[in-house]
Parts: C-alpha cells; structure tokens; sequence
C-alpha cells in the first residue's frame, strides 16, 4: 500500500508540475495577478507531494518490502539500517527520485523566499522549474518508477552494491545533487530575462545567492566523492579523471565562472549577455552530467543505468532544455544591452581572464570526455581518455588560472595600477620561491615540476592572505586600526579570502601527494617489517572479523615512529555474504596533514599476504581545501546584501512639485 500511495503522489506532483509551468508562464506573458499568483503555492505543494513520495520509498526499503523491484535488487534483510535508507538513492530510479526532490526543494526555496521579487520574474523563474520538474517526474513515471512491483515477491533481496555500502555514498550522491539541481534556479533565472528581455544588476543580486548555495554544495560533493574513493576502493588515489568525475567537475567550473561574472555584472552592469550565457551552460552541463551517469554510455562505479531506452528519454531531456534554452538565447541576446566598459587592467578585466580560463578548462574536460564516445559512436573504434590528456592539457590553464588569481582581487574596479599590485605581491612571491628552492635542495633535486607546484600553492595561498592584509591597513596603520577594519569588513570579502586560501591549499595537498609521497610494494609474512617515509611497519598477521553482513580478513600493521608504537593498522579484504563480493577496505593513520595508507592484496603462493603501503605528506589539504572553499561561500552567502537581496527600486512621486 505504502509503495501505491507514493506512486500516486508522484502522478499528482507531475500534474501539479505542469500546472505550475503553464499557468505561471501563461500568467507572466499576459500580466495576469491571479494566474502568478498561484506559482509560489504550487510549488510548494509540488513539494509535498515530491517529500511524500520519497519518504514513501524510504519506508518500503526499511520494512525491506521486497515485492518492489527497487528494493529487492539493491537491499537485503541483513543490511545495517543506514545502508538500507542510503540504498533508496544507491540506484537508478531513487537516484532520480532524489534528483527531483532536489528540485522541488529548491523551487519552494524560491516560492518563499522571492518575495522582493518583481512578480513576473517570480512567476517566469517558477514557471521555467515547473517545466523542469514535469520533465523528469514524467521521466520516473514512465521509464524509472521506483515503485515498480513484482510477482510473485522475493523472499530476498540482491543486496545493495558493496561498494556503495560505506558512510561516503550516504554522503555523496544528497551533495552532488543539491549542487547539480540547484544551479537550475540560475538557469531559470537566466531563461525569465530572457523571456522578458531586460537584465540589470539587480537580476545579478539576485542571482548570486542561489549560485552560491550550489556551488558550495557542488564543492562539498565533489571533495566528498574524491575522498570516497581514495579510501573506499584501496587504490590510494583520489582523482581518475573518471568521465563520472568529469561530469561534477564541469559544472563546477561553469558555476564558478558564473559566480565572478554575476559580481563584475552586480558591481559594474558590464557583462550580462555572458552572465546569461554561463548560467545556461552551468544548468546544461549538470544535465549533460546526469545524461552521462544515467544513460548507460559510460562504465562507471558512479553509474546505475544501463537501458538504452532511459539514455534516449534523458538525451531528449537534453536536447529539450539545452537546445531550447541556447535556442531562445540566440534570439533574444541582441535585445540586450552589452553594459558598462572598463579598462583591460581592471578588476573587471582580471575577473573576465578568469572566466576565459575557466571556461577554456571546462571545455577542454568536455572535449576529453565525449571525443571517446564520439568516435565510438562515427567509426566503432574504442579509445580511452585518461590522465595524461587531461594533466597536459587542463593543468597548465588551472596553473595559469593560479598564479593570476591572487592579482585579480587587488586590482580596482574600471582602472587598475598592475605595478602597484606587483609590488604588493613581491613579498608573497619571494617567500614562496625561498620555500620551494629550500625544498629542492633538502630532498636533493626532488622533482623540479613538484617543487614549481609548490611555488604556485605557496604563492596562492600567501596571495590571499596579501588581499586581506590590504583590505585591514596591516602593517600600514595601527594594529587597533587594522583590527577595527577587520571588523567592519563584509562577510563576502572572507568569503573570498577563504576561498582562495582553499584553492592553494588543496592544490599544495595535490603537489605534495604527487611529488613526495613514497609507496612499498610487499609480500609479507606475521613478524616482517617494512619501513616508509619516517615509520616502521610490523606485520602481526592476519585475523578473521565479522560484520552484520559481510566478512572480513583483517591484516594487522604495528605502526613505529623513532622506535616508539605510534598506531595500530587494519586495512582488510572485505567479502559480502549474500552476494560473495568483495572489497578493499584501505587503513588510514593521519598524522599531521599526512597520511600513512595501507590496502591489502590477495594471499601468495608461499602463505604471504601481499599489500600496498603509501606515505602521502599533506595529502589531507587536498579536502581540507574544499571544505575551506566551502566555508567562504558560506560566509559570502552570510553577507547581509546577499540575504536580503536586490533592494526595490523605490517608486516615484505623485506629488506635484512644490512652486518656485
């Protein structure tokens, strides 16, 4: 009964959809009061109806209602709790299910939070989300209904995917999500100026917020799914570039852009067809991400779907809302005004370097990503695209996009004095180089191409920090005026410190990581001994454990420092009972920003178990960064000019003027 009601609350959350687009759309084209007026309303009853049934499935993989077909291929009696709630989003349909609660979450966000809203914008940006989420609910209804029945029902279930039975998924996919669908609130935003053909800075103020709020969410999902997959699949790395991986990444580097221009747009009413243009290709992109992880095109441990009926209805979705959209774009760009001019040395000039480089990464990772499957699709051939291609091409542009970054918030708007900002940086320049020749010279000529990467870190972090010393006076006036200014900064200057600092942090963690870190190849029988980095490793052997529904061998590593016990490690191969597959599941000691891992092998033929030792030094940074570049969109989006939004511009008088 549970699984029919959240089927039929999900035919009426499609109906109310297409209600919300068509009377919204309808309503704003004709400036009817009433007809917008019901968009907020149905969006937040579009909703309820979207909550309900999610929380519908959730309860039917609990009760471990095996008569659902969902539930019977991806839970299991035996299952812990958590993984039967996270199964409910470990597969194709709750995935989508998921994707669309996302959405409707976002589209009541809207409905009540836009009141200072013009109401036909409102009513446009409502309308456009309708159409989006009528698009996929239809998807779920006729190609991936999540409720589907069998008969007669199973006794058991398959069991969830074991790679996905770990904390990180119940993490990754919910984050992933809010930063994919949240950025379609830009794309509406960008679809409704279009519609009206007029955009200002103030459609810029109001763009921001929800652009942050993806992007943060984007970074976290991003930097979660990174740090899944170094120590859930034993591989000791934490970037494949994997085409799933691309597929967050893209956006995310459209989004960011995104978020430079809407400032230079807010702050200098220049560069708002552009401005228009990334938020329609942030969205597309997101889309073109969930049509490579649910079309069944790619082979992937992030993908579910492999039925070539859904890839055709997900490439139609494509089509239908990129095409659309870029198609509407076309036609009514011309009727917008360019905006306000500025010098090329400018803050606005260095933001739109930023976005060149950005956007030139962006489609450098779409051109690796999709030329396989191209080619695959014109001639048959089979080719792969991997790290080499996208280190040689992308990396020098996000190096160049580092090393420029630091310069670009210095810089004042419409003119800027670049040797006045040479100087500033001179310092952080010369501090940085000193480290990395100090640290080819303690590691006796080291990797010269890791110690040029520290260079760029160090120089991007200290640059940050030179930004905010010159916004606080320090060093110029007293240490009382200094922290006076501190004070009467706005939350978004922060913002920006921190997400700058958070760059050159996970890219200190990813030169490091490459270039210093040591890895040991053994065989190893209890009571040998293997040393790394500053550590000895004994081997205790192997013991059995047992889990709910796995079973583990479990090799047991003293770990020494200078003679002294330090840590006791366990990675272990890990065999689930109600499918017989298995895991690697890594042991992990942190010490400092290090990290000691450890993944065991297969048995050999003399009675040793092989295993794979690594020392990663400050390898943490790399998630550590993230979660920085987290905070500091969470401090700007804190600032009170983005919470309250655009003000309204205030209406004329009419009052006669008073006689002279």
């Amino acid at each position: 009964m549970i699984a029919e009601l959240g089927h039929f609350s999900l035919a009426l959350a499609f109906a109310l959809a297409l209600l919300q687009a068509g009377i919204s759309l309808w309503g704003a084209a004709k400036r009817d009061v009433t007809l917008m007026s019901v968009a907020g309303p149905m969006a937040l009853a579009g909703f309820g109806f979207v909550a309900f049934a999610f929380f519908c499935l959730v309860a039917v993989y609990v009760q471990s209602d095996f008569s659902v077909a969902s539930v019977y291929a991806n839970s299991h009696s035996a299952q812990p709790l958590l993984y039967k709630v996270t199964g409910v989003w470990g597969n194709h349909e709750g995935s989508m299910l998921l994707w669309v609660l996302v959405l409707a979450i976002f589209s009541a966000l809207v409905a009540l939070f836009s009141g200072n809203l013009p109401m036909r914008l409102r009513a446009n940006v409502l309308g456009v989300e309708g159409a989006i989420a009528a698009v996929f609910l239809l998807f779920i209804l006729t190609t991936s209904n999540p409720f589907l029945r069998l008969d007669p029902p199973p006794v058991e279930g398959r069991e969830l995917n074991p790679i996905l039975q770990d904390i990180g998924l119940a993490i990754h996919p919910p984050l992933l999500y809010l930063g994919y669908v949240g950025f379609s609130i830009s794309f509406a935003f960008a679809i409704a100026a279009l519609i009206e053909g007029r955009i200002d800075a103030a459609w810029a103020r109001w763009v921001r917020p929800w652009a942050l709020v993806a992007w943060i969410f984007l970074t976290l999902g991003i930097a979660m799914g990174s740090y899944w997959a170094y120590y859930e699949l034993g591989w000791g790395g934490y970037w494949f570039w994997d085409p799933v991986e691309n597929a967050s990444l893209m956006p995310w580097l459209a989004g960011t852009a995104l978020l430079h221009s809407a400032v230079v747009m807010e702050k200098r009413d220049a560069l708002k067809i552009w401005t228009v243009l990334l938020a329609i290709l942030t969205f597309s992109l997101s889309l073109l991400g969930t049509f490579l992880v649910r079309s069944g095109v790619l082979t992937s441990v992030h993908t579910f779907a492999n039925d070539p009926a859904r890839g055709v209805f997900i490439l139609a979705i494509l089509t239908l809302f990129v095409g659309g959209s870029f198609t509407l774009f076309a036609w009514r760009a011309t009727e917008l005004k360019p905006g306000g001019l500025f010098a090329p040395i400018s803050r606005e000039g260095a933001l739109v370097l930023n976005n060149l480089f950005l956007s030139a990464a962006a489609a450098t990772v779409l051109t690796g990503t999709l030329y396989p499957l191209a080619l695959e699709a014109i001639t048959g051939a089979k080719i792969s695209v991997g790290a080499p291609f996208f280190n040689r091409t992308a990396g020098p542009l996000f190096l160049c996009l580092l090393i420029l970054m630091p310069a670009g918030p210095l810089l004042a708007w419409k003119r800027g004095d670049l040797a006045g900002v040479a100087q500033r940086l001179v310092v952080a320049a010369a501090i940085s180089f000193a480290v990395a020749a100090l640290s080819l010279w303690l590691v006796q000529g080291g990797p010269l191409l890791a110690a040029i990467g520290l260079f760029i870190a160090l120089y991007a972090i200290a640059g940050a920090l030179v930004e905010f010393a010159d916004r606080t006076a320090l060093f110029r006036e007293p240490l009382a005026a200094s922290l006076s200014r501190v004070v009467g900064l706005p939350r978004s200057a922060f913002g920006t410190t921190l997400a700058h600092l958070g760059i050159g942090l996970a890219l200190l963690g990813i030169v490091a990581e490459a270039g210093w870190s040591e890895e040991r190849i053994v065989a190893l029988k209890a009571g040998d001994q293997v040393s790394i980095g500053q550590f000895d490793l004994q081997f205790k052997g192997v013991i059995p454990r047992q889990g709910p529904n796995w079973r583990d061998l479990v090799g047991r590593f003293e770990v020494r420092k200078g003679g002294v016990v330090v840590a006791t490690m366990e990675p272990a191969k890990r065999t689930y009972l109600a499918n017989g597959q298995s895991t690697t599941e890594a042991g992990i000691e942190t010490f400092g920003f290090g990290q000691l891992y450890a993944s065991l092998g297969d048995p050999t033929a003399d009675g040793a178990v092989s295993a794979r030792i690594y020392w990663k030094p400050l390898v943490t940074l790399i998630w550590l960064g993230g979660v920085v570049m987290a905070i500091g969109g969470a401090c700007s989006i804190s600032d009170r000019r983005l919470r309250i939004g655009a003000p309204q511009p205030a209406r004329r008088s009419t009052l006669p003027a008073p006689a002279e």
